[in-house]
């Protein structure tokens, strides 16, 4: 597959990753080389990417425990200590072996460690393959509020393994399709056409889906890296969603979701307010919701919750002078941006939900 070329950042896929990493570490001359895994990647992935690397390097390996939990600056501060202890200077090399936790994670500290260093994301979760560790969005999270401190700053490389692939539990798979079935409805409907049957799938229709994902993303962000305008299209689904993913971790209780369950529902109910408010048509609607649903079973949530969950739309980062702005759908591959929405018609929405 042909690297796909971003503004400041390359996307090498399967056999050309290593080909690349390896050339481009011979060249760089790096003081010393950090990788940081979480304790899964570390069992799962750290032998198969070390059996890729040629040449002798000065490596160190830092690990954390896995989970949104720990994306926070707390696990920040505590690995630019580690860098410090053992004497990372700003010609280190940060590699981000892992998931969307990892990538964002890896790279904000990267970006932040004596002003910036080099980093390089290797991400091994579908979620981050096709997302997080695309467009040079890096950050943490400042309690249950999702990625409210970060910097934009693209890594070196980005290489797309689907080796790793095999490693993931079948629903942090369903949490990346989520994202993938998201870039359809925003931007292309025969890609959304394509997902619409994911148990038809077979490995080479995946990479080639995988890379498809990529390339829609790398062409929006390519277009407005900052996010003054058309970038806001990637956040479809998360404006509710991050608010029900944020009221679900401070809640231990309720059931642990990953990032994609709350995104896929919040598609559907911004599905709704699409066709509330714009021109989405009732059997576009019936049809988003049947296919998400096929993939993402319904959650249960408690109405007692609804206004709570609202109360946390006013952290989004879309919102702009104490107004909140939704992403929607014209129709099923056209999106717009800076959408209001009054809460009784998130009420609505949460009802469209439940009636499902």
């Amino acid at each position: 597959m042909k690297p796909i070329v971003s503004k400041d950042s390359i996307v090498y896929f399967n056999d050309d990753c290593y080909t690349a990493l390896n050339a481009y570490l011979e060249k760089s001359n790096h003081s010393k080389l950090f990788i940081l895994v979480d304790s899964n990647t570390y069992e799962h992935c750290y032998a198969r990417f070390m059996s890729q690397i040629l040449g002798t390097y000065d490596i160190e390996v830092i690990e954390i425990e896995p989970g949104e939990i720990n994306k926070n600056i707390e696990t920040c501060t505590s690995i630019w200590t580690v860098l410090s202890e053992y004497g990372a200077d700003r010609k280190s090399l940060m590699i981000n072996l892992g998931g969307g936790v990892i990538t964002d994670l890896g790279g904000f500290i990267a970006c932040t460690y004596k002003r910036g260093i080099n980093y390089i994301n290797i991400p091994t979760s579908l979620l981050a393959m096709v997302d997080a560790s695309v467009g040079g969005k890096t950050g943490v999270d400042l309690g249950n509020l999702k990625n409210m401190v970060g910097v934009i700053s693209e890594s070196e490389m980005v290489l797309v393994d689907t080796e790793y692939l095999g490693t993931l539990p079948v629903n942090q798979m369903c949490s990346g399709f989520a994202e993938m079935l998201k870039h359809g409805l925003i931007q292309d409907r025969n890609y959304w056409e394509k997902m619409s049957d994911l148990s038809k799938l077979t490995v080479d229709d995946l990479d080639q889906l995988i890379y498809d994902s990529v390339v829609i993303k790398n062409k929006i962000v390519t277009e407005d890296p900052t996010e003054q305008n058309i970038r806001k299209f990637l956040n479809f689904g998360h404006t509710l969603g991050h608010a029900i993913e944020s009221f679900y971790l401070t809640h231990p209780e309720k059931p642990t979701l990953l990032h994609g369950e709350a995104i896929a529902i919040g598609m559907i109910m911004e599905g709704f307010l699409s066709k509330e408010l714009l021109s989405v048509t009732e059997t576009e609607l019936t049809q988003m919701s049947t296919i998400i649903l096929a993939t993402f079973p319904k959650l249960n949530i408690d109405p007692k919750d609804h206004q709570e969950i609202i109360k946390l739309l006013i952290h989004d980062k879309k919102n702009e002078k104490g107004n909140i702005y939704f992403v929607l759908l014209n129709t099923i591959g056209d999106a717009k941006y800076n959408c209001k929405v009054s809460d009784k018609m998130i009420l609505e929405s949460f009802a469209y939900y439940a009636s499902l």
